[in-house]
């Protein structure tokens, strides 16, 4: 009779958000497809907040579990530890929100110090972030960050005695040499033939079209954790006292 009541709870369903939260902060931390892999290496605000975010997501996870636990078996003290860990991750949420909002402006000097830096000691050679921003330019068909010019500060361009140009930046309906995904590659035309539109923009674009599914996820979780809040506290007013010999033994 128990076992149907675990699986009937409307509580059991609160830990998909905890799931949501750190699947988030996994991909974060592990993508290396995107340009989040490119600012993963080098920014440590991003490190940081994938560690928060999958931290969160592990105790919403287990907080989630206390609160179905405390809810079928009328164990007051878990509901209202279910309440107070919910409060508080609610809070530390949009304590996040309203920080990357207002350093917003910071965190895009950031990303361009960032993507600059990476375009100077450009080799081919790194799998991680290079790879990433030749993926990035080969698949939004743009070259440098602010314009190709970017890419005549590179150390290996600047010292080569043959004219060397990126790869990835190849612009496949102007006449050249062979195509390659990564690294550098000679030019013999004056004219490099590579996309004359920087990344910048798009990648801008890119981020605020991902940045609307997040942050349609997090208003989502959001009102699955205040419904899980108020959910909590009514069950907890129900409960006449508590009963411990209702906690499973094994």
């Amino acid at each position: 009779m128990q076992r149907d009541r675990v699986h009937s709870h409307p509580l059991s369903c609160f830990p998909i958000c905890g799931v949501l939260i750190m699947s988030f902060g996994l991909w974060v931390l592990l993508d290396n497809q995107s340009f989040i892999a490119v600012l993963q290496e080098s920014s440590t605000t991003l490190k940081v907040a994938s560690y928060i975010l999958i931290t969160v997501g592990s105790l919403s996870m287990v907080m989630g579990f206390l609160g179905c636990i405390g809810a079928i078996y009328e164990i007051r003290c878990l509901l209202g530890l279910y309440f107070t860990c919910l409060l508080l991750i609610l809070i530390a949420q949009v304590t996040a929100g309203v920080l990357i909002y207002f350093q917003r402006d910071r965190l895009q000097q950031e990303m361009s110090t960032i993507v600059k830096g990476m375009l100077v000691n450009y080799t081919g050679q790194n799998r991680t972030t290079e790879h990433s921003w030749d993926y990035v330019q080969r698949t939004m068909k743009c070259c440098g960050w602010v314009s190709p010019g970017n890419w005549l500060e590179n150390v290996w361009i600047k010292n080569s005695s043959v004219s060397l140009y990126p790869c990835s930046c190849r612009n496949e309906t102007l006449p050249g040499t062979d195509m390659n995904e990564t690294g550098l590659c000679e030019h013999l035309s004056a004219d490099r033939p590579v996309y004359q539109t920087g990344c910048m923009h798009s990648v801008e674009a890119w981020l605020l079209e991902n940045c609307g599914v997040i942050l349609g996820i997090c208003v989502g979780v959001a009102v699955l954790e205040l419904l899980g809040m108020i959910l909590s506290m009514c069950l907890c007013k129900s409960v006449v006292q508590e009963d411990y010999t209702k906690v499973p033994k094994y």
